[in-house]
């Protein structure tokens, strides 16, 4: 590979200076013909491992892409930057279709995204077979959906071994994926056959990324204080409130809405048209915050997005991780929050026990799926619980090892103190043993509490030797408790759609011990800290923050300019420039276009594009 030409696209197209850490490996492991395999976390660049080698190979690079959002993105991005690139999915009508393949045909396009579902269509495969067309690289973009061991499987990714088999030669395979656990990574290299690939995993690591699992007694009212506070110290900020359901969306949206917040909402129960009208008033800033269901997200590459709450657990590391990634893509601090409440579990198992896109499965695989699914909850669960760090809980599960202590999470800065909990457990054991029947997690505290409620004196529960034994205890340290004791292995809750808890074998040991069992219990409640992190945060979100006072007033003129910008060309406005881009102008203050240049994100494509423009505004301000 010649570095050179490649970090002269880098800069002529792109506007940067160097490449991200794992992206010159990938590259020219493609433009040497070998497979490759890219791992790395959402923010980190992986599109452009595909981009800079298709702009410098001979032929077409199809880049083969789950969702009609994220090929519209990625494209629009490319075009925005003076790239041609087109896509090839169900939105375009028959004659535009017709149109973009025609283009194609006439070498216009260096880079076609496609759906995996267009691979069979006899267009399609007329189309790669013609006389003078070259498909040199294929790059599987969120190649973790190939796998059905996946958090994301698809079916129809299935279909790219299909297409490979009927080209008339093998191009270069890149897959790329954001989240794998090993067994997901083996099996995109045997799925897709990728030969003698170059895998590079550049860690899962967001180290600007703050997390917190916080289970407050009110939800919304907590969320409302968090976006209030936020929008006081931070205006404008960008903010992605994921829910489970869609009555959740209805809701919190509606809510939110007459609360006076610039909110929207998204999933599958709107329309086409709506979808899209609510989905471009986030990206292009005309709503603050995006109220959505995970149907919401893969391939929006808004790099504001000052926070992700998820308002319900979702159902899987894999998801959760993905989605709390969409938070800081241009590498500013960012806040990733996670509400947890019991309803959410059983949620959770009843999207399981129902999932659609097991049934394209034989018996015995829709149950190892399944399965594998129940255990992920758990590990989901207990992600929840945990009083270690959080950051290293997230890698931990990935398979990447850490410090053990981040200092940016809710768990690093929270004080703990170990408490023998041999009482409650033992208490809580033989509640359990001593029921006729088993009962799930609110019946047992319900028991252990002493309360009256009708369910427990009809039952008789109200006669179990345990009844009341810990009345003293509060309902959320019991659940943390029985938390511990699920984790431990000392019980076990069964996987029916509603769970019920069980003495395991370990149990047994425990209480024949008799000896200390020590649990890290917060030792206080955490102090209120400026959104969400131990130091106070600055007036100005994102990028803005490093800039001095009167640096300030030019940034929002360049803001003014590039939504002007915006406005004029139909693109949302960080496809223009990033906030990073013009607070590195705002504080350079180029008085040319060599100056201008020198800014990270400017490149020699939007210098004569837009250059003069925000000069000019610039140079009035100086």
């Amino acid at each position: 590979m010649s570095k050179k030409t490649a970090e002269k696209l880098l800069k002529q197209y792109f506007g940067y200076d160097g490449f991200r850490e794992g992206q010159e490996q990938l590259i020219e492991a493609v433009l040497s013909g070998r497979d490759v395999l890219g791992i790395m976390p959402t923010g980190a660049g992986k599109s452009m491992c595909f981009q800079i080698p298709a702009l410098m190979m001979e032929g077409i690079t199809l880049v083969i892409s789950p969702l009609i959002s994220l090929m519209k993105d990625q494209v629009g991005a490319l075009n925005q930057a003076g790239i041609h690139a087109a896509f090839l999915n169900s939105s375009l009508s028959v004659g535009q279709y017709a149109k973009a393949l025609a283009y194609a045909r006439e070498g216009r396009y260096k880079i076609i995204y496609v759906a995996p579902e267009r691979l069979e269509t006899q267009g399609f495969l007329d189309f790669v077979m013609s006389e003078g067309i070259k498909i040199s690289f294929l790059a599987v973009d969120e190649a973790h959906c190939v796998s059905q061991w996946g958090q994301d499987f698809r079916p129809s990714y299935l279909k790219i071994l299909d297409f490979l088999k009927k080209l008339p030669y093998r191009p270069v395979i890149g897959a790329y994926t954001a989240t794998a656990t090993t067994g997901v990574r083996d099996d995109i290299m045997d799925i897709l056959q990728l030969q003698d690939p170059s895998v590079i995993t550049t860690g899962f690591d967001r180290e600007n990324l703050y997390f917190a699992v916080r289970k407050p007694v009110d939800k919304y009212k907590e969320l409302v204080s968090y976006i209030r506070r936020k929008e006081k110290e931070m205006p404008g900020s960008s903010g992605i409130v994921y829910c489970l359901t869609r009555k959740n969306v209805e809701d919190v949206c509606y809510n939110l809405r007459k609360e006076g917040f610039s909110v929207t909402r998204y999933h599958a129960g709107l329309s086409d048209m709506e979808r899209k009208e609510n989905q471009d008033d986030f990206i292009y800033d005309r709503r603050q915050i995006m109220v959505a269901t995970n149907a919401f997200g893969m391939g929006i590459d808004k790099s504001d997005v000052r926070f992700v709450i998820h308002y319900n657990m979702p159902k899987n590391m894999e998801s959760y991780y993905q989605e709390a990634g969409r938070a800081g893509r241009d590498g500013e601090p960012s806040d990733c929050i996670l509400y947890y409440e019991p309803m959410d579990v059983r949620t959770n198992r009843f999207f399981i026990e129902n999932n659609e896109d097991n049934e394209a499965l034989d018996e015995i695989t829709r149950r190892l799926v399944k399965e594998r699914d129940e255990e992920r909850l758990r590990q989901m669960t207990f992600y929840c619980f945990t009083t270690g760090c959080l950051r290293n809980y997230i890698l931990d599960y990935f398979g990447e090892a850490s410090p053990g202590y981040c200092g940016n999470c809710l768990n690093c800065i929270t004080q703990f103190e170990d408490v023998d909990i041999a009482r409650e457990a033992a208490s809580i054991l033989r509640c359990i043993k001593a029921n006729h029947m088993n009962y799930g997690v609110t019946v047992i505290i319900d028991i252990v509490r002493g309360a009256g409620n009708q369910k427990i004196l009809s039952r008789g529960l109200d006669r179990n030797p345990e009844y009341g034994s810990l009345k003293e205890v509060t309902v959320p340290r019991l659940r943390q408790i029985i938390q511990e004791l699920l984790f431990r292995g000392y019980l076990e809750l069964s996987n029916d759609n509603y769970p019920v808890l069980k003495a395991a074998d370990a149990a047994e040991q425990l209480q024949q011990e008799k000896v200390p069992l020590l649990m890290k219990l917060a030792k206080e409640r955490e102090p209120e800290r400026s959104a969400g992190r131990g130091k106070v945060r600055r007036k100005k979100a994102g990028a803005a923050a490093s800039l001095e006072e009167k640096d300030l007033e030019l940034f929002e003129a360049l803001r003014a300019l590039r939504k002007e910008i915006a406005a004029e060309e139909k693109v949302p406005p960080y496809m223009v420039f990033s906030d990073k881009t013009l607070a590195l102008m705002s504080a350079a203050k180029p008085e040319n276009s060599s100056e201008i240049l020198t800014i990270s994100g400017v490149g020699d494509y939007k210098m004569e594009k837009y250059g003069a423009r925000f000069l000019e505004v610039i140079a009035r301000r100086i």
